[in-house]
Order: structure tokens, then sequence, then C-alpha cells
């Protein structure tokens, strides 16, 4: 990339840095954010830190996606992740099968899309909530499970945005992010989990056999505001 083009990629990546402190809830930003300024060398990293763990080196090489049928899903037993997924995404009005599936060509780009298509499978399998506090706690479990440079980008954000707009929830959110931090630290890896081999396993199963401990969660942020 030329040096104008490196300055125009900064720049697009600081104003949706400024967008997401402003509104945390802009998915759109965040892809912006990866898009342009986390440099190519930065998922190299990731490459490199996946490939120490065996499951995460057969993960690179397989490059095996998440297929997110909603029927299947809907077939999984109480209780077992499939179903504790499916109504993780419902509550939060979000459609497993809406979700884009990014190309994969390459071993960074396949690092990407997995981290991308599991998101919120991780969120299941954490506890944490898709509010913006549980967002955040779910970034500083990225951060404690590898050098994700763009959950740092995301937790600076969600700190200026409550210290900005929403001083409140200063609570709430250390305590989502130390919370996250401690059960990153202590489960397993999470990159390169085959979740399409785990739909019908208890939830509870799961989160044993990959050292998930599920404290009890801080409320989500309204409640959090409305108790202020």
């Amino acid at each position: 990339m030329s040096k104008i083009g490196t300055i125009v990629s900064r720049a697009r990546a600081l104003k949706s840095f400024v967008t997401l402190v402003r509104d945390p809830s802009r998915l759109d930003q965040v892809f912006e954010v990866a898009e342009h300024g986390i440099e190519p060398r930065f998922l190299e990293d990731l490459v490199a830190h996946f490939s120490r763990d065996p499951r995460g080196r057969r993960a690179l090489q397989d490059r095996r996606r998440v297929h997110l049928d909603v029927a299947r899903l809907e077939r999984a037993p109480a209780g077992s992740l499939g179903r504790a997924y499916l109504e993780h995404m419902r509550k939060n009005g979000l459609d497993p099968s809406a979700i884009p599936t990014l190309p994969a060509t390459d071993a960074t780009s396949y690092v990407q899309a997995h981290l991308y298509e599991t998101h919120d499978i991780w969120h299941t399998v954490t506890g944490f909530g898709a509010d913006p506090v549980g967002e955040i706690g779910l970034q500083a479990f990225y951060l404690a499970q590898f050098p994700a440079r763009l959950a740092s980008f995301l937790l600076a954000a969600g700190f200026l945005h409550v210290g900005l707009f929403h001083i409140e929830w200063k609570d709430a959110l250390a305590s989502e992010v130390v919370r996250g931090w401690e059960i990153g630290q202590r489960a397993r890896p999470f990159f390169g989990v085959v979740w399409d081999e785990l739909w019908d396993r208890p939830l509870e199963d799961v989160r044993r056999d990959l050292g998930v401990v599920v404290a009890e969660r801080t409320a989500p942020v309204e409640e959090t505001a409305r108790a202020a």
C-alpha cells in the first residue's frame, strides 16, 4: 500500500473508532476498524499464535466453517449448545442464517472468517450478554485468549463510551471486563473448536470440557442505568 493509501486507511479506521465511541452497537464500524486499522502483520501474528495449539493448527489446515442451519438448531435438545445458541440469537433479534460467510482463501482470511462466524457462539458459551457491557466483557475474553488487537480497540472504545456518555455503567463495565479476562485465562483455547459437532451436547458439558466457569452475570446495562 502506498503512503497516501496508508494515511487514508488509518483515517477511515479512526473515523470508525470515533463512531464506535459514540455508539458501540455499530457492528458495521467494527468491520471498518478491522479492515482499515489492523495491519496484515498483526493477522500473521494471530496465525502464528493459533498454530502453536494442536486444535488451532488443525483448524488453519482444514479451514472448516460453521454451518448455521436454523432447522438443525431447532432440533437440538433443550439445554444443549445448539438450542442455547439459537435462543441467544432470537433474544437479540439475530438470524443465524443471515450471517454472511466471509471468504477464507488463506490462513489469515480464515482467522477473520472463523472469529466472525463464531462470535455469538462464544457469547453463548461464556455467558456474556449482547448488551454493550456484555460485548466489552467478551472482548476481554478474546484478549485473554489470544493477542487480539481488535479487541483492544473495542475495549478502549467501550471505556471511552462509558466515561463520556454513561458513567453510571462504570461498575458493570469493570466487573464484566475482569470476568471476561479471568474466564479467558482459565479456559482452553476456543479457536478451532468444531462447534458443529457439539450442537446436541448439553451446554454445561461443553463449558466444563472447555474449562469455562460462568459466574453470576452483571445486569444488562439497561437495568444498570435504571438502577443508577
